[in-house]
């Protein structure tokens, strides 16, 4: 049986020092049992007993910063193990491992080709990778009590990036009285693995990444509360890769319960041309093309295989798919996903939950992401669910002529102007406090409206327009797609 410790906020921070003395004393640290309701058929699978924590946090300006906590542990292509417990004190001072990617094997300052967002989010940072990566931050306001939390998922593709790059802090909607969840996943390779070998051993294979995910959300079920947040007012948020796979637990079977909310970023949505997953099998030949450019012999030989030799197998078997997004992404796997997003929107079978999406004007292939997010909007609306909201973000950043490209957005949604070179102005700073307020709002009660901010509209039959952030207000209106079609064609997109 484990020791069983309080988690503390940092009203309570005497009771480390208590503790700690206790402990050098010989004595056991006093400790709380806490009751875990029993786990439902519509509930995830993860449900466990475990004990109570102690987490040694940074404080400062009102909020508590609790980083680098490990929600669950898993071996090379093996499904999370949801962490129950730990012994004694959990220093949270610094943040975890980040997945390997491609960027943990070159300097990015060495490959230009890839150095806008290495410039915009990463320059002066450090990150360490590992495989040993399932870790989560939170941001909590000191005198929370039953705050509504934004778990944010990041983008990347599903091949780079964590929870933890210098735009991510969750202060800002603290200030809001809003708990910050963010969280490290497996990336490339390491999350989305697809072969036989795998499914004859544990009957699924692929969507590690998603199920990484999924840990992550019962892991804030079940312990959020003793960080001041509220487990039934769960807000998914996600950008890019991240907002697909705020999609991707929207439709899956296996996440009833864990949230109320969901916002999505340049990414989700439904079309014709993007977001329809292949089935597990139907990524097998891609999976035995890195095989045998890794020179594996076996499955063995695979999973002793080095990260790095590993990750250049992989890119070597992408170059020869036509499909630039082959083998990274969900896969219906029968088990977290029975059918694919666009399937389950058509039936209705996706959360009825309201939704806030929506995209940027210079955004990778614009016109297609922004009807994807308004498209996912008007069909609630036509199934008679809950109402969802749609925007779209046009401020040209200043500091260069770039536009309001891919990510843009993330600096103003989180409120971290302050973190960025960029020359912002008075009216950035605006844009950012009404988009952080606009998010918070919806994440304490589904509708993104508050006083003094321009109202927002859900979208439905007759109304049809969506909140515009631009270069000198925000105000309900249309979209030109002619307009971001010639941005498509005529403006290249930055970054990687």
């Amino acid at each position: 049986m484990c020791k069983k410790y309080n988690v503390l906020d940092a009203r309570k921070r005497v009771f480390f020092i208590v503790m700690e003395l206790l402990e050098k004393a010989g004595r056991k640290a006093p400790c709380r049992s806490r009751t875990v309701r029993k786990e439902s058929r519509e509930e995830s699978r993860y449900e466990k007993p475990f004990c109570t924590y102690a987490v040694r946090a940074r404080t400062g300006r009102g909020v508590s910063v609790f980083r680098g906590i490990r929600y669950a542990t898993a071996g090379r292509w093996e499904y999370p193990r949801q962490v129950t417990h730990w012994d004694g004190v959990y220093d949270a001072a610094n943040f975890g491992a980040c997945s390997f990617q491609p960027r943990a094997f070159y300097n990015e300052e060495d490959v230009p080709e890839k150095a806008f967002y290495y410039n915009e989010f990463r320059r002066g940072e450090h990150y360490d990778y590992s495989e040993d990566c399932l870790f989560l931050n939170i941001w909590a306001p000191d005198d929370a009590k039953n705050a509504p939390v934004l778990f944010y998922i990041h983008g990347g593709g599903f091949l780079g990036g964590c929870g933890h790059e210098k735009h991510f802090d969750g202060t800002a909607w603290c200030k809001k009285g809003v708990v910050a969840v963010t969280i490290n996943y497996r990336l490339g390779p390491m999350g989305f693995l697809c072969l036989p070998e795998l499914a004859a051993r544990d009957g699924h294979t692929g969507n590690y990444a998603m199920f990484d995910q999924m840990a992550a959300l019962c892991w804030v079920r079940d312990n959020i509360a003793a960080f001041g947040g509220d487990p039934g007012q769960v807000t998914l948020m996600g950008q890019s890769a991240g907002a697909m796979s705020v999609q991707q637990l929207c439709v899956s079977p296996m996440t009833n319960g864990l949230f109320r909310g969901a916002v999505m970023m340049s990414g989700g949505g439904v079309s014709r041309l993007l977001g329809a997953a292949q089935k597990a099998e139907e990524a097998y030949p891609f999976w035995q093309a890195v095989r045998q450019k890794l020179g594996a012999a076996d499955f063995a030989a695979l999973c002793g295989a080095e990260p790095q030799a590993l990750f250049a197998a992989f890119a070597e078997a992408r170059k020869e798919q036509k499909n630039p997004m082959a083998g990274c992404g969900p896969v219906v796997d029968g088990v977290f996903l029975t059918e694919s997003a666009a399937e389950a929107a058509k039936a209705g079978r996706q959360k009825n939950i309201p939704y806030l999406m929506g995209s940027t004007s210079e955004d990778i292939v614009p016109p297609i992401v922004h009807k994807m997010a308004k498209g996912w909007a008007r069909l609630q609306a036509d199934q008679g669910k809950q109402p969802s909201y749609a925007y779209f973000f046009s401020r040209q950043l200043p500091g260069d002529e770039k536009g309001a490209w891919h990510s843009a957005d993330l600096w103003y949604a989180f409120g971290t102007l302050d973190s960025c070179w960029r020359p912002f102005t008075e009216w950035d700073r605006a844009l950012s406090e009404a988009m952080v307020s606009y998010l918070t709002n919806f994440a304490k009660t589904g509708d993104p409206n508050g006083p003094g901010l321009a109202e927002w509209l859900p979208v439905k039959k007759g109304q049809t327009q969506v909140l515009r952030f631009g270069d000198r207000d925000i105000t309900m209106g249309g979209v030109s797609v002619a307009r971001l079609t010639h941005t498509m064609l005529t403006k290249p997109n930055v970054g990687e």
